[in-house]
């Protein structure tokens, strides 16, 4: 048996990917000097013995980047996130031992912006229902009658990149745009009118949710939320699906209150755990409601831009 033994010189050049990335990440951080040890099937057993060697990592969502894993780290400098939200990682304990933290959000914004457009049209003009009926031999025009986008007014909670993207992308459709933010203060642009949040309430006719997963924004979106809102609305989820509860949603749905919702994200996600949800049975009979399996942000496109976003952003930390 061998055991491998590196100088600090050697673990402060390593970095271990524990995840599925494009391979621009790697040629780019090479280049930089850094060694790269490719292991996307690890598991988290398997990362705890070796951890102690990286000066980074590299992880989307296979294992929450916790004190467990912080405290093995020892020679840890930094913690790249293919991807948008750090809620898999302990941010305030890994900023206490000094640990960088780099994410993605710029390499999947267009994708989640343009996901919850096309949720957005899917569901006012009653795609999924009518692909369904047809298949199974009915031609129901008036049932399937949409609504046009023009002239609508569309509320953005959180206007980071996801939010920015999506507000941009609807540019084109006549609908006015407006936005709140708790934590930034005139950002009114182009795409959006930055607003309060009892003005979302009392003029939205579209709600679409760009936050990330914090303690604050969990289960935000609730049965009391939904029920001061003015207009029935269309919903859009695209952020996290703890942000938003699934049955205050199909509670909103039935009592008329949300017309339609798109939901790319859920507060139990994967089989069998989904399953098992009480609200799963009425989730899947509901034909107001389209899932997607948390994709919005996972494309072709964004697969390369997250990774050439972090290889930047790992540059600027040398």
């Amino acid at each position: 048996m061998y055991i491998w033994l590196f100088s600090d010189m050697e673990i402060n050049n390593r970095i271990l990917i524990a995840d599925d990335i494009h391979p621009i990440f790697i040629e780019q951080a090479e280049e930089m000097g850094y060694t790269c040890d490719y292991q996307p099937t690890i598991k988290l057993d398997g990362a705890l013995q070796i951890i102690g060697d990286y000066a980074g990592l590299v992880i989307r969502s296979k294992f929450n980047v916790d004190k467990q894993i912080i405290d093995a780290a020892a020679n840890l400098r930094f913690v790249c996130r293919a991807g948008a939200g750090m809620d898999n990682i302990d941010v305030p304990y890994a900023e206490e031992k000094n640990i960088a933290l780099i994410n993605a959000s710029e390499g999947n914004m267009d994708a989640v912006g343009e996901h919850a457009v096309g949720l957005l049209l899917a569901l006012m003009n009653h795609f999924n229902t009518a692909d369904a009926e047809i298949r199974n031999g009915q031609w129901r025009r008036e049932a399937n009658r949409g609504f046009e986008l023009k002239g609508k007014t569309v509320g953005i909670i959180g206007y980071g990149f996801m939010g920015k993207s999506f507000a941009k992308k609807l540019s084109g459709f006549e609908v006015e745009v407006i936005a709140y933010d708790k934590y930034k203060t005139g950002f009114s642009d182009r795409y959006a009118r930055e607003v309060s949040m009892e003005e979302i309430v009392k003029h939205s006719d579209v709600l679409s949710v760009h936050v990330p997963l914090t303690a604050e924004t969990n289960g935000m979106i609730n049965d009391e939320l939904l029920f001061h809102f003015k207009k029935p609305i269309f919903f859009i989820n695209t952020s996290r699906g703890k942000v938003a509860k699934v049955r205050a949603v199909l509670n909103a749905v039935k009592a008329g209150k949300i017309l339609g919702a798109g939901l790319d994200v859920l507060e139990t996600e994967k089989f069998p755990a989904l399953a098992e949800q009480e609200w799963f049975d009425d989730l899947k009979k509901s034909n107001k409601i389209i899932l997607t399996p948390h994709v919005a942000g996972w494309t072709f496109e964004s697969y390369r831009k997250i990774s050439e976003v972090m290889a930047a952003k790992l540059g600027e930390l040398r």
